[in-house]
């Protein structure tokens, strides 16, 4: 299962709606569980993640977005997708994540150079999710 934490409602309706539609498609390809938590500061955030993740669970991939964290390309990504059962995705708010959400984390990744909204990330990681697991599936929608 590929679950998302993610601080903050998706208040651009227009972006919103795109969040929406690869959710679905990755419906079609997988089972996707999207959590959002509530907007304060980063400890607290990063509190509500922990507890939202629970105790450690076997072979669960705990994933932190953050804009210094390794760079993949989408077959790297498809292939961290591919290699565990349950990966977790990590999404900060306006302020980043917090120090104990990255803590707890067991990889972090990064989704560009550049920095994005927390919106816009939620986008680009369901885009790249829907990728990676067409990748898995040898769906056409990726192309080398």
């Amino acid at each position: 299962m590929i679950r998302i934490l993610a601080v903050g409602r998706m208040r651009d309706k227009r972006l919103a709606e795109l969040a929406e539609d690869y959710s679905r498609r990755i419906g079609k390809l997988g089972k996707l569980d999207l959590t959002e938590l509530r907007d304060s500061d980063p400890d607290r955030e990063a509190g509500a993640m922990i507890a939202a993740l629970g105790s450690p669970r076997g072979n669960q991939q705990v994933v932190a977005l953050d804009e210094h964290g390794d760079s993949l390309d989408s077959r790297e990504f498809s292939a961290l997708l591919g290699g565990h059962g349950n990966i977790c995705f990590l999404i900060g708010g306006p302020d980043g994540l917090g120090d104990e959400a990255k803590g707890r984390a067991t990889l972090t990744v990064r989704l560009s150079a550049m920095t994005f909204t927390h919106e816009m990330a939620r986008v680009l990681l369901l885009e790249q999710i829907y990728r990676g697991l067409g990748i898995l599936a040898g769906h056409p929608y990726h192309r080398d």
